[in-house]
């Protein structure tokens, strides 16, 4: 199978770009869902000695990867502690 995708590759070279962008989107994907599997606090691993996470995090905590609009150095906790 590999000396096929090398066989093709050397006749035709404009396929290059194409197996080196199809390859790094598969890997930001792989990245991504690991990053969630591991760093959200929904996400729960173990249930005998911390079965709900979201309840030990902080108020300045993010936990998302990208926010457009807010500080979370300047929250307040707004819940009461459980």
């Amino acid at each position: 199978m590999l000396a096929l995708v090398k066989k093709q590759l050397k006749n035709h070279p404009a396929l290059i770009p194409l197996f080196f962008f199809i390859g790094g989107g598969t890997a930001m994907s792989m990245i991504y869902l690991a990053r969630l599997g591991l760093r959200n606090p929904d996400v729960c691993w173990d249930r005998k000695n911390n079965p709900e996470p979201w309840n030990k995090l902080s108020p300045t905590y993010q936990y998302k990867l990208f926010a457009v609009n807010m500080d979370y150095n300047k929250l307040e906790k707004n819940g009461p502690d459980f």
